[in-house]
């Protein structure tokens, strides 16, 4: 279970594997059990490229819309009769997202009956063996392959087989699809699929393809990796007048696609992830449709006061679709338009390694700014019109822009207990003695002087109430009071006398 699981992760390109974990999450908020179905597995194995991504639910996907919208997909179609989604993830990511049904089908050419089924059911109802797989993304089985009718056998084997004899009278456009695959893979048709591809066309089966099964073959071409080969194959089988009457080999610009597909690479190498479907047509069948419009719009705009500088042109061709940039470097007639594009994708961007990054780390001018963007695309596109030269005056016009230095790390911060002890007064070392003047009866002591307390405990202490005053009478000698000191003066006369 585990190995598919990192086979899948391994192979899927970061934009497909976060469009497998959007779809995922949206649908098992929704209640639905959810599988990764058909060539997304089938190349997921086999280590061909992954073209696009086919979902099955049990349950209608159409319910899912809305959140899929509001998570930045774009919807380019439903089918309320297959219950069908036809999506583009965020990167430029195909996906479709199916229900699982069952199909029964009453007479050749017609459309089938339709009813909601299992993934089981499901797996049963498709063309062939390699697409007749499913890997669960549900909670408790993610990871786990079914392969009912031995896909992966097959896959190894290099082989595509039908899964039943009436595959090709249900459906006449699988004739074609078999072609396809067979001149994508390089691989032959299993014994028995041949046979029953032999006994269609004698029965002229594919007559009775639909105009919508016309359109999903044509539709398939513009995404290989290698359309004119397909194209010839399909040409040598009597199927390419099928898709168009008027449709030859000879109507293939083959060396405008060469072209194409080899600025495509480029682009890739460069994280560009450009759809080359409409351009491809158009090699394809020398009819484009806008873009060709749009592309000499571009061009136009290319050789006015719009791109009259290096810093306008990497603007303007910033903002450009990147299909238009894929055609009209291919398709492209004037000189100066080809040389632009010629250096937006390769020489322009080595100015980019020119930028100082470590001294502006040294200037605090790092990634985590919100300025930073802006300040680095200033630098480019002043590098770019060669408005700065040296590494110097690059610093010059940097240092104006960078922060401020950080502000002084605070004093340290004391503890309460050690800023109240340094701040409280120091209490008397000595206290007054008492004296006396003599000992016994009479004695006057003398009490200590009162200290006045610390300021702290002064300002803790409640005010005493105020006392009332009273005005206390003079001291005046009264008659006895005299008479008695008379009487001590002589009584202490008497006693001298005596001794």
């Amino acid at each position: 279970m585990a190995d598919y699981i990192y086979t899948m992760e391994i192979r899927l390109t970061p934009d497909q594997q976060r469009g497998v974990t959007l779809v995922q999450d949206i649908a098992r908020d929704a209640g639905m059990n959810i599988y990764l179905t058909g060539g997304a597995v089938r190349d997921i194995i086999s280590g061909f490229p992954i073209r696009d991504l086919d979902f099955t639910v049990q349950g209608n996907p159409l319910k899912l819309q809305k959140q899929l919208e509001h998570a930045g997909a774009l919807v380019a179609s439903a089918d309320d009769d297959l219950k069908t989604l036809y999506l583009v993830l965020p990167g430029n990511v195909r996906a479709e997202i199916s229900s699982a049904r069952t199909e029964r089908y009453e007479k050749t050419g017609k459309p089938p009956i339709i009813a909601p089924g299992t993934i089981i059911e499901d797996l049963r109802r498709r063309d062939f063996t390699i697409n007749a797989m499913a890997l669960s993304l549900n909670p408790g089985s993610r990871g786990l392959l079914m392969d009912p009718f031995n896909g992966a056998a097959d896959i190894e084997a290099k082989l595509i087989r039908i899964l039943h004899n009436y595959s090709f009278m249900e459906d006449p456009s699988r004739l074609i699809r078999a072609a396809r695959f067979a001149a994508r893979f390089h691989w032959p048709l299993e014994e028995r699929t041949q046979a029953r591809v032999q006994s269609a066309k004698e029965n002229n089966y594919i007559e009775y393809i639909t105009d919508r099964a016309i359109g999903q073959e044509i539709e398939q071409l513009a995404y290989e990796d290698d359309p004119l080969h397909i194209v010839r194959v399909l040409e040598k089988e009597e199927y390419l007048k099928v898709l168009n009457p008027h449709w030859s080999t000879a109507k293939v610009d083959a060396a405008g696609l060469g072209e194409l597909m080899k600025t495509r690479q480029q682009m890739n190498q460069l994280g560009y992830t450009p759809d080359p479907s409409p351009a491809v047509l158009y090699f394809l069948t020398a009819r484009l449709g806008d873009l060709e419009d749009n592309a000499k719009d571009l061009a136009k705009r290319l050789t006015g006061k719009e791109a009259a500088t290096p810093s306008r042109t990497w603007k303007l061709l910033s903002e450009a679709r990147p299909e238009m940039i894929l055609f009209l470097d291919v398709t492209a007639k004037q000189q100066a338009v080809a040389q632009k594009i010629k250096n937006f994708l390769g020489k322009w961007r080595q100015v980019q390694q020119k930028l100082p990054l470590l001294e502006m780390t040294e200037l605090r001018i790092t990634p985590q700014m919100p300025e930073y963007p802006k300040i680095a695309h200033d630098v480019f596109m002043l590098l770019l019109d060669g408005k700065l030269h040296s590494r110097t005056e690059i610093l010059k016009f940097l240092k104006p822009l960078a922060p401020p230095p950080p502000p002084p790390p605070p004093p340290l911060k004391r503890g309460r207990a050690a800023k109240a002890a340094a701040g409280a007064p120091q209490p008397a070392a000595v206290a007054a003695p008492v004296v006396g003047k003599k000992k016994g009866k009479g004695a006057a002591a003398i009490a200590p002087v009162p200290q006045p307390p610390p300021k702290a405990e002064a300002a803790k202490a409640p005010n005493p109430p105020k006392a009332e005053k009273h005005k206390l009478p003079k001291k005046t000698a009264s008659p006895s009071n005299k008479t008695t000191a008379a009487k001590k003066k002589k009584g202490k006369k008497r006693r001298q006398a005596a001794r």
